[in-house]
């Protein structure tokens, strides 16, 4: 799987996961549930996309609006 969004901020995470669903590609949220064990702490979320969809994956939140939010290449 390849990390394309590295955030801690759940509007960008549930828009980037619609504008791919969308899109029929398929994502999936690591970390999601690890503020239960370090509740004080805002860890970080990430986004992932099987490797073979990375590029559509890309392309597509990129014509969305949140390529600023792209994890480099």
């Amino acid at each position: 799987m390849i990390n394309l969004i590295v955030t801690t901020n759940p509007a960008t995470l549930s828009f980037a996961q619609a504008v791919l669903r969308d899109a029929e590609i398929e994502c999936f949220v690591m970390d999601q549930n690890m503020s239960v064990l370090e509740p004080g702490i805002m860890i970080p979320k990430r986004l992932m996309v099987l490797a073979d969809d990375a590029a559509d994956a890309r392309e597509v939140l990129l014509d969305a609006g949140i390529g600023g939010e792209l994890e480099p290449v």
